[in-house]
């Protein structure tokens, strides 16, 4: 339904439509994975869940394609926002290369176009948000991969140019 939604609006000359469907963005983590969705406007995202990997080496890949098949089951997906680990600096840091390779290794597989977000301290400013209404760091801690992931589609949601 997505591409003939895109195939009748590009028709109409409206070439600079970008898609019918909610953009996923994941917060890569060596055990957990963070999950935020987009609304259908691409103006608000909202953290979903995060999920349980035995780490990159292992099921998050195929982890991460169930979650994301699972969401397009309920709305059309139209790109994946992977956070890029850097140092402050902007340098990159031990875990860049992997979740490139994670990245790459998605895009092979998801069908949609994944993109790479710098992620710099955004685990920061969701603890940070998150400790401000919720006393107890285990509640935060459940809740803090899918909160930094929610900063991350914010993010870039933000950077993009509105039609």
């Amino acid at each position: 339904m997505a591409s003939r939604e895109r195939k009748r609006f590009t028709s109409c000359g409206c070439d600079n439509y970008t898609g019918v469907g909610r953009i996923v963005a994941l917060d890569v983590g060596e055990r957990r994975i963070g999950v935020a969705v987009s609304d259908l406007t691409r103006t608000l995202a909202r953290p979903h869940t995060a999920l349980q990997t035995t780490g990159l080496d292992g099921n998050a890949l195929q982890v991460s394609l169930d979650e994301i098949a699972r969401l397009a089951g309920e709305d059309p997906i139209d790109a994946i926002v992977v956070g890029l680990p850097r140092h402050l600096d902007g340098s990159p840091n031990a875990m860049t290369p992997r979740v490139e390779r994670f990245a790459a290794r998605l895009r092979d597989r998801a069908g949609v176009a994944v993109i790479l977000q710098d992620e710099r301290l955004t685990s920061v400013e969701a603890e940070s948000l998150l400790a401000s209404r919720d006393k107890d760091w285990r509640a935060r801690k459940k809740r803090l991969d899918a909160a930094a992931a929610a900063i991350i589609l914010q993010d870039y949601l933000d950077g993009q140019t509105q039609p």
